[in-house]
């Protein structure tokens, strides 16, 4: 795992789900600022599970190996899911959808990170 973007990829959710709750509040539904947000976290996260992919492939055995992969591919969905609900979402509530997406991913990566960081010795 790469602790900068962790770090980027928190960033981008964080204001993705500001955004999300700033449409809702102006009774919006998502529009494109939403997707372009979602498709770069979307993109920072496949970069992580690539870094994820090499380092498992150089040795680095996370100690909880299945939470570890539960999460990584959690994660990875997460942000579709969440955007696919909130644009099949018909109310202002669209916003809240995928602010709650993006908020869960926060999460998730920092978890992931402290996973990653426990190696089976």
């Amino acid at each position: 795992m790469s602790t900068p973007l962790v770090v980027a990829a928190t960033v981008v959710a964080l204001v993705l789900a500001a955004l999300g709750g700033v449409s809702t509040g102006l009774r919006r539904r998502i529009g494109a600022a939403h997707v372009a947000g979602a498709a770069l976290l979307e993109a920072l996260l496949l970069v992580q599970a690539a870094v994820v992919v090499v380092g498992m492939a150089g040795g680095h055995r996370p100690a909880e190996l299945a939470t570890f992969l539960s999460y990584l591919v959690s994660v990875v969905l997460l942000p579709v899911a969440g955007l696919l609900w909130a644009r099949s979402e018909p109310t202002r509530w669209a916003g809240t959808v995928l602010g709650v997406a993006a908020l869960a991913v926060t999460v998730m990566l920092w978890r992931l990170l402290d996973l990653w960081a426990v190696t089976r010795g």
